[in-house]
């Protein structure tokens, strides 16, 4: 975390739990990002190996939810922070939730390559499919690096790129669509690519929260729901 941020910290033991907590946050982070990487080439490659994988591994993503959420409310209820350094547990609170459900995102990536390998995959988008989980995958870790070192304006142009996310959706979604139509025996197979394309639309939405939550924590200003440029405003005010 940025060294300006942990000024107003009122000791240095309580910087070293909340320098503590955002190392257990990368952690997770990380394991997020590794679960997203195996989903996709499990989906892409059709890759048993990793797409068991995923499914078998979420437990270590619920585990450190639930760990770091304790850790969390027992450092409130203890210290009974206030500004800066109780935005910063609330937004780490909501952070965690973010990853954990990217994790079930992953895993559900993880369940719809699984049972592509029973099915045909012919006129499954792979290089789409590829693209959106490689561009929602650099989503995730420019908004963690944002987090780690509470930098709005890198968070503002992390969240930006949920646009281009949305936009690659759209056109996979056109064409499973297309297909569907014409291919009326094909919707059981192509609902699982629907379902898996969804599931990493939803992990840009939930990078673009982590961004959120860095401009709620270093300045004060709550931007969910806001428009872009009403977020890269907010980020560029000064810090209450």
């Amino acid at each position: 975390m940025d060294n300006n941020f942990f000024q107003q910290h009122i000791s240095q033991q309580f910087n070293e739990e909340l320098e503590d907590i955002l190392r257990k946050v990368m952690t997770m982070g990380g394991l997020v990002e590794q679960q997203l990487a195996d989903g996709v080439a499990a989906l892409v490659e059709g890759d048993s190996a990793k797409a068991e994988k995923v499914i078998t591994s979420d437990y270590r993503i619920n585990d450190l939810e639930v760990a770091l959420d304790d850790e969390c409310s027992h450092i409130i209820a203890r210290r009974q922070p206030t500004a800066t350094d109780l935005r910063l547990l609330i937004a780490v609170i909501k952070a965690i939730t973010d990853l954990e459900r990217m994790g079930d995102e992953a895993e559900r990536i993880g369940r719809m390559a699984m049972h592509l390998l029973e099915r045909d995959r012919n006129h499954s988008p792979v290089e789409e499919l590829a693209a959106l989980g490689e561009h929602v995958r650099q989503m995730l870790r420019g908004a963690l690096d944002a987090f780690a070192r509470m930098d709005p304006d890198q968070a503002v142009r992390v969240a930006q790129q949920d646009i281009q996310a949305d936009s690659q959706y759209e056109q996979i979604m056109r064409e499973l669509m297309n297909y569907m139509a014409e291919e009326p025996a094909s919707i059981p197979r192509i609902m699982d690519i629907v379902w898996a394309a969804r599931a990493l639309e939803r992990i840009g939405d939930r990078s673009r929260n982590i961004c959120e939550y860095v401009v709620y924590c270093v300045k004060g200003k709550d931007v969910r729901h806001t428009s872009f440029d009403q977020m890269a405003e907010q980020a560029t005010g000064d810090r209450r």
